[in-house]
């Protein structure tokens, strides 16, 4: 009996030292991680398609002398803003205004001698009723009267194209806009006239408004006529769609417009079709030849679900999404993406229902098939709850 006694002691130690183990054990064990849930928020969207583009000028005016002469003065700063009717360059008038006052001289002399053709055909018409002169006589008297007012006809046209010549002495700017900088400096001979050596003297571009060109694929063309084919005007062909527009230092679509033309040919070499939208620009910061980026609308509006951005995972080349199920326990569901909206919250095509639980909060906690304990986003956490996570947006 004395012989056992020290067996049943170690045993009984082992016992408790193994149960207190255990104990311990059990009190190591981490509960569930917590982490944000909220379902996906339901919103009606509309599917935008981007293209890069140019703004080009509505209007664009090459300035050219329509007479030749020495260049007199230059009324403007290059590069400056100018508005139509504003004088832009002054040719010598000199040689014009001579000619002028030759060709009203010249108009005053047919003038005198219609007059007098005119009286002396008066007199003749009762000369040959009395026999008094032949009838070749008047008949060359009709024929003086009728060549005077012929010259008559001829010096006023001339009076007036001086007087036209004179005008175009002063060049003033056709359109509203920026103009660049003079091609030619005071002093000058200047080519007028309507041939293509006529001396290039600036140019003026119009900025408010500015339009926006770029091209679109055939599929996507396909498909933007069929949104409007149930349009019934058969000129419109997307007229007065809103788009969105931002610069290449921009990051969000801030600028709108219209798009105000449609070509009506695909190009053969690029298959692609030209776009055209009107912007407002009443600041200038639009400017021809600047590249941008545009949102067209490529969807009719419809309801869709969307979710944080934070919240979308990377599996090699596919996106999923944390979802908690009733039992807490967490499933990996693959998506589909759409847009990105405001740039938080991303559209979900495929792969969510509405009533789905997503974690937006504490994805590196979570794991495929894990038990997890979820907090409502904007609910208050658990008193006591251990690593509670916050809410979404805090």
């Amino acid at each position: 009996m004395s012989s056992l006694w020290p067996a049943r002691i170690f045993c009984a130690f082992m016992a408790l030292m193994l149960a207190a183990c255990g104990q311990q054990q059990q009190q190591a064990a981490p509960p569930p991680p917590a982490v944000t849930v909220a379902k996906p928020v339901q919103q009606t969207v509309t599917d935008f398609d981007e293209y890069v583009g140019r703004f080009v000028a509505v209007n664009s005016v090459e300035v050219r002398a329509r007479v030749s002469g020495y260049l007199d003065k230059v009324h403007f700063q290059d590069g400056q803003l100018v508005k139509e009717g504003d004088p832009l360059f002054t040719i010598d008038p000199r040689p014009f205004q001579n000619t002028l006052a030759q060709s009203q001289a010249n108009l005053a002399q047919a003038k005198a001698n219609l007059a007098f053709a005119e009286a002396d055909l008066g007199r003749g018409q009762q000369l040959v009723r009395d026999k008094t002169i032949t009838e070749q006589t008047f008949d060359q008297r009709t024929q003086s009267f009728r060549n005077a007012q012929a010259s008559v006809a001829a010096a006023e046209a001339a009076v007036k194209q001086a007087e036209l010549d004179l005008t175009f002495t002063e060049l003033k700017a056709p359109v509203s806009g920026r103009i660049g900088d003079r091609r030619v400096a005071p002093g000058n001979l200047v080519t007028g006239g309507t041939a293509g050596s006529t001396t290039l003297l600036a140019t003026i571009v119009s900025i408010d408004p500015i339009r926006f060109e770029f091209t679109v694929d055939e599929a996507s063309y396909l498909r933007y006529e069929r949104i409007l084919k149930s349009s019934n005007d058969a000129n419109a062909r997307g007229k007065g769609i809103s788009v969105k527009l931002k610069l290449i230092d921009e990051k969000a679509f801030d600028h709108s417009g219209k798009i105000d033309f449609i070509d009506n040919v695909i190009d053969r070499s690029s298959g692609t079709i030209r776009g055209r939208a009107l912007v407002e620009n009443p600041n200038g910061l639009f400017t021809p030849g600047m590249f941008a980026r545009i949102q067209v609308p490529g969807s009719r509006p419809y309801q869709a679900l969307l979710v944080p951005e934070v919240s979308i995972g990377t599996d090699q080349a596919r996106k999923f999404v944390f979802a908690v199920n009733a039992d807490n326990a967490v499933t990996q569901k693959y998506v589909t993406l759409g847009q990105l909206i405001d740039g938080k919250l991303r559209v979900i095509k495929e792969g969510l229902g509405p009533d789905d639980r997503i974690i937006v909060n504490g994805m590196v906690r979570a794991r495929n098939g894990i038990k997890v304990t979820p907090q409502e986003a904007g609910a208050q956490p658990q008193q006591g709850a251990p690593g509670a996570a916050p809410a979404a947006g805090k």
